[in-house]
């Protein structure tokens, strides 16, 4: 089989043939359909994301696709089941061995390329809002990044939760797609001074904020009291520096999400969260928005999109 094999984080991946795999005990074998790109998979391939895999290894860290073999101890999940599965890496390839106790099962209704876009976006938004802030009907959300992959479900959910969504993103086209799924209020952050602008909205009690850098800067001081403000990521390669005496003058709190980590101590939160978020993809409230479908020979491409700020919502690989 062919998979993207990274084998030095000084060198570019290639799709390369590698062994068929075997599940483990407790794993299930899947046949590939789609995998979901992620920023992650960028800090990856360098070294320097939190979960990096020994070398050398195949990114990926969600993927969709047909329960093909079962490991032993396995039950529940018939070979030729749909599923979904957060594997942390592994999804770039035309079979993986993952976990049985990651898997979902998919709606009928849910293509590949919409699962294999959904858990890491909606479930880091759904477990930041509803979990780490607690997001209340009425109150003012801000998400900085809005039209990328995680920003764009935060702007969905947190219209669905009753928020008023103000969406942060750079030029016209990527804030029109955030209107779209029903952002209240539009900042252009390549034109706009985002401080003033949110201050003269009303300020934000929540922010959601997978930039970081100086857009972080400019929503803390954006921020009313008691506001909660959620680092998701730091796509701007800035990790910014928090004035701690600003957070006591303000009663704000920073409340850091990382929703793979859920998975390690306390999986009931990443379990019902995705629960919650299919039953509300079952009843049409939730529309995965996925701006390119690629090859898998055309990996480098896609992982370049992410990079280069150029895709809006996921970019998916197809494979099977």
């Amino acid at each position: 089989m062919f998979g993207f094999q990274v084998t030095s984080h000084e060198k570019s991946p290639q799709l390369v043939e590698i062994p068929l795999p075997e599940p483990k005990p407790g794993e299930i074998r899947v046949k590939i359909a789609a995998c979901g790109l992620n920023f992650a998979d960028l800090l990856m391939q360098k070294g320097t994301y939190q979960d990096t895999p020994a070398l050398p290894f195949v990114p990926g860290m969600e993927v969709a696709g047909v329960v093909d073999a079962l490991g032993d101890g396995v039950s529940g999940l018939p070979r030729g089941a749909r599923v979904a599965v957060f594997g942390g890496h592994g999804g770039l390839a035309e079979y993986g061995c993952f976990p049985a106790d990651r898997a979902v099962l998919l709606p009928d209704a849910m293509s590949y390329a919409e699962a294999a876009a959904f858990q890491i976006a909606y479930g880091t938004s759904h477990v930041a809002l509803a979990h780490r802030a607690g997001l209340r009907p009425g109150e003012t959300l801000l998400v900085l990044g809005a039209a990328g992959g995680v920003g764009l479900t935060a702007v969905e959910i947190g219209k669905l939760m009753g928020a008023r969504v103000i969406a942060c993103a750079r030029g016209a086209d990527k804030l029109e797609i955030a209107r779209k799924m029903g952002a209240d209020h539009l900042i252009d952050t390549d034109t706009s001074d985002l401080r003033e602008e949110v201050k003269a909205l009303g300020g934000a009690d929540v922010v959601y904020d997978p930039v970081g850098g100086d857009l972080f800067k400019a929503a803390f001081r954006a921020c009313n009291p008691e506001a909660r403000i959620l680092p998701i990521g730091f796509a701007s390669g800035d990790v910014p520096k928090i004035p701690a005496n600003h957070l006591l003058v303000k009663n704000i709190s920073v409340l850091g999400v990382y929703w793979g980590g859920y998975l390690a101590f306390r999986p009931a939160v990443v379990t019902d969260s995705l629960a919650e978020l299919l039953r509300w993809y079952e009843e049409g409230k939730l529309h995965p928005h996925v701006s390119h479908c690629l090859p898998l020979s055309q990996v480098t491409e896609g992982m370049e999109l992410l990079r280069s700020r150029r895709s809006t919502g996921k970019v998916v690989i197809e494979i099977g």
